[in-house]
C-alpha cells in the first residue's frame, strides 16, 4: 500500500494543508518555513515521534494527520476490509489532543439506515427487536444475541444487498480496527534517518535500526535456505528440550541432566514447611535472536574500529551504503516478484523511507549518487520522503516530486506548493529534458526567491558580473541558461505552477540584416513567451538587440561567453545606461534612465 494524499491540520506551523503524495517526495524551502514540519507530520502518524503541547498550532487544542492509502494488495484488502472504498482506498486519521492523548480512526462507508450502523449494534440485542429487522436471517436461530452477532448480521446483510443501500463516507465513531493504539508496522515498515544521528544507531542489530531490519531479512533467508543453519537450529531446539522434566508430548525426559533435578530437590527441601516445590523449565531460545544480539559491525578503513570512531563523512557514507543496498535488493526482489505472474505483490510496497537532510557531510558527487539511490528505491515499490537544502537532490524532470514549503510574507503559517499536472508532452518534454545538459544546476531555481530566465550562456556569464559592478547583485536570485529563446516558455510554465517569481529576459531578434521570414519567426517565439507569463508571478524584460550588440561586442568569432567576459572586464569598457537599467530591472530594482 502507498500514501496517496496527506491532510494536515494544526500540526506546528501547518494550519490546514492537503498534499498529494508521490513515490518520491523531495521537500524543500527556506529555513524556518516548515519543511521539517511537513516531514514530521508523517512521522507523527506512523508513531515514530510523539506529539507534545508545543506541536499544536497557535492555541488549538486538537490536531490531526490524515492519510489516504491506495495500491492495496490482497493481504491489505483483507486487513482493512471494513475501510475499503469502492475505489479500493482507505483513509485513516490520527488525532491528538492537548494534554497528551491520541487516537486513530478510519473512514467507513456508513449505511444511512440506523439499524445497519455498527455503532448502534448494542441497541438491537433483544431477540424480539432484532427479529423484526431485515438482517434477522443472519442471526443465530437460538440462544442469547450478543452485540457481535448483530455486527456480523449487519455486515452479512450489507455484503448481500450493497447495491440497494445508501452510504455516507464518514469518520468511524470507534477506534481504528478496534485498537486503542494502532500496532507498529500495520501500515508498512518505516525507515527514518534524522539529520543528526550517530551512524552506530543505524548499524545496531536491533530491529528498530535500518541495519537491523535488513539484517533480519538476511537471517530469515538463512533460516529458509541454509541447511547447516537449519540443522543447528534443530539441534539447539533438541538440546533445550532435554533440560525440562517432560518433553513437548508430556513424557518424562529420561536424558535430563541430573544436576538440574538435584538443584530442584535441594530447593524443595528448604521449602518443605511451605508445601511447595520448584520446577525449573528452560524455554527454547530463538536462534535468530541470539545470532542478532551477538552481532557487531566493525569498519576497516586502514584501522579497524567501531563506527563511532570514524569521521562524520564516512559515517554518513555507511548510512548511504545501507540505502543503496536496500534499493538494489528492492529492485531485484521486485523483478523476481514480477516473474510470479499477475497479482503478485511488489516488494517494498509498504516501505516508507523518511530522511531529514540526507546530504549532510556528503560532497556533491556523493549527493548525486545518493539521489540515484532514492530514485531507485521509489521505482522499486517503496515511497521515499526527504527534506533537503541541496539542489543535488533535485531533478527538475521529476517536478511532480518537488514540494516547496513556504510562508507568505507576514504570515507564520506554512503552505506547500506542488505541481500535479503534466506540463510537457512530445517535443516540449524532450526539449525541456535536454536543457538539463545546458544547465545542470537548474535545480537551484526551486530554492530562489526569484529566477532570472536567460536565453543563453553569454547572458548567464555577463549578467551576474555586471550586476555586481553596478551594485544590484543578489545571491538569493538564480539565473538560468534556458539554452534558447524557444525554451523560455517551458521554464515559465514550471515556475507558474510553483508560484516562484521570475523575470524572462530575451531579445526581439530584429537585428539588422534579418529577412522578413526570420523576423516573423522571432515574433512567433516572442509571442509564445508573452502568452505563458502570469503577470501575478513574473514578467518579461526585452532587449532591443541581442546581448552581443547591447555590449558592443565585435562581430563573429567563437567562445562568445569568454569573449563577452573579456570584453566587459577590459579597460575602457563602459556599460550603457539602457543596459544598466535592464540589468537593474532584472534584479528587481528601478533606476532612472
Amino acid at each position: 500500500m502507498k500514501i496517496e494524499k496527506i491532510t494536515i491540520k494544526n500540526w506546528r506551523s501547518i494550519k490546514n494543508q492537503v498534499v498529494y503524495a508521490q513515490d518520491l517526495m523531495v521537500i524543500i524551502g527556506q529555513n524556518n518555513h516548515g519543511k521539517s514540519n511537513l516531514l514530521s507530520s508523517m512521522l507523527f502518524f506512523f508513531g515514530e515521534i510523539k506529539h507534545h503541547d508545543l506541536d499544536f498550532h497557535k492555541g488549538s487544542t486538537e490536531l490531526f494527520v490524515e492519510l489516504q492509502f491506495g495500491c492495496l494488495d490482497e493481504s491489505d484488502n483483507t486487513t482493512f476490509k471494513k475501510y475499503l472504498t469502492s475505489e479500493g482506498k482507505i483513509v485513516v486519521r490520527k488525532t491528538a489532543y492537548l494534554g497528551g492523548s491520541f487516537e486513530y480512526r478510519g473512514y467507513i462507508e456508513n449505511p444511512t439506515e440506523e439499524w445497519l450502523q455498527e455503532v448502534n449494534a448494542s441497541a438491537y440485542t433483544k431477540r424480539e427487536l432484532a427479529s423484526s429487522l431485515p438482517f434477522h436471517p443472519f442471526l443465530p436461530a437460538t440462544g442469547r444475541i450478543s452485540k457481535q452477532d448483530i455486527v456480523d448480521a449487519q455486515a452479512a446483510y450489507i455484503e448481500q444487498n450493497r447495491d440497494a443501500i445508501n452510504f455516507s463516507y464518514e469518520l468511524e465513531a470507534t477506534n481504528f480496527l478496534g485498537l486503542k493504539s494502532v500496532a507498529s508496522g500495520i501500515f508498512g515498515e518505516v525507515y527514518f534517518i534524522p539529520a543528526v544521528k550517530e551512524a552506530s544507531d543505524d548499524f545496531t542489530s536491533k530491529d528498530s535500526s535500518v541495519f537491523g531490519k535488513m539484517y533480519s531479512d538476511v537471517v530469515a533467508l538463512m533460516s529458509e535456505n541454509n541447511d547447516e543453519w537449519k540443522t543447528t537450529k534443530e539441534n539447539l531446539g533438541k538440546l533445550f528440550a532435554t533440560l525440562n522434566k517432560k518433553d513437548k508430548d508430556g513424557n518424562v525426559n529420561e536424558g535430563r541432566p541430573q544436576q538440574l533435578s538435584d538443584f530442584e530437590e535441594e530447593l524443595a527441601t528448604e521449602l518443605v514447611t511451605w508445601g511447595a516445590r520448584v520446577d525449573i523449565e528452560v524455554s527454547s531460545q530463538d536462534i535468530e535472536s541470539v545470532f542478532k544480539a551477538n552481532t557487531q559491525v566493525w569498519v576497516d578503513d586502514g584501522v579497524r574500529t567501531d563506527i563511532k570512531r570514524k569521521g562524520h563523512g564516512l559515517q554518513r557514507a555507511l548510512t548511504v551504503a545501507l540505502i543503496q543496498v536496500v534499493a538494489k535488493r528492492a529492485i531485484a526482489a521486485a523483478a523476481n516478484n514480477g516473474n510470479e505472474g499477475e497479482g503478485a505483490r511488489k516488494v517494498s510496497n509498504s516501505r516508507y523511507f523518511i530522511f531529514e537532510e540526507p546530504e549532510l557531510y556528503l560532497h556533491p558527487q556523493a549527493q548525486r549518487s545518493l539521489f540515484d539511490s532514492f530514485v531507485n528505491l521509489s521505482e522499486s515499490g517503496s515511497q521515499v520522503i526527504l527534506c533537503t537544502h541541496s539542489s543535488g537532490l533535485i531533478d527538475v524532470e521529476r517536478y511532480k516530486s518537488i514540494y516547496i514549503a513556504t510562508k507568505e510574507t507576514g504570515s507564520d503559517e506554512t503552505t506547500v506548493k506542488q505541481c500535479v499536472d503534466d506540463l510537457f508532452e512530445g517535443d516540449a518534454k524532450k526539449d525541456f529534458n535536454l536543457s538539463y545538459w545546458i544547465n545542470p544546476d537548474r535545480g537551484e531555481l526551486f530554492f530562489a526567491s526569484k529566477v532570472v530566465l536567460l536565453e543563453g550562456a553569454t547572458e548567464k556569464t555577463v549578467f551576474p558580473l555586471l550586476a555586481k559592478e553596478i551594485g544590484v547583485f543578489r545571491y538569493d536570485y538564480t539565473l538560468i541558461d534556458c539554452g534558447s529563446k524557444d525554451n523560455i516558455p517551458l521554464y515559465v510554465k514550471l515556475l507558474n505552477k510553483f508560484k516562484i517569481p521570475y523575470v524572462a529576459v530575451y531579445d526581439r531578434d530584429h537585428q539588422q540584416g534579418k529577412g522578413a521570414d526570420a523576423i516573423a519567426s522571432a515574433n512567433t517565439s516572442t509571442q509564445k513567451i508573452e502568452d505563458v507569463i502570469d503577470s501575478t508571478i513574473g514578467k518579461s524584460l526585452v532587449l532591443d538587440n541581442d546581448i552581443e550588440e547591447e555590449l558592443g561586442l565585435p562581430k563573429g568569432g567563437s567562445s562568445k561567453p569568454y569573449i563577452a567576459l573579456n570584453h566587459i572586464t577590459s579597460q575602457g569598457f563602459t556599460l550603457s545606461e539602457v543596459m544598466k537599467q535592464k540589468i537593474s530591472l532584472a534584479y528587481g530594482i528601478e533606476v532612472e534612465a
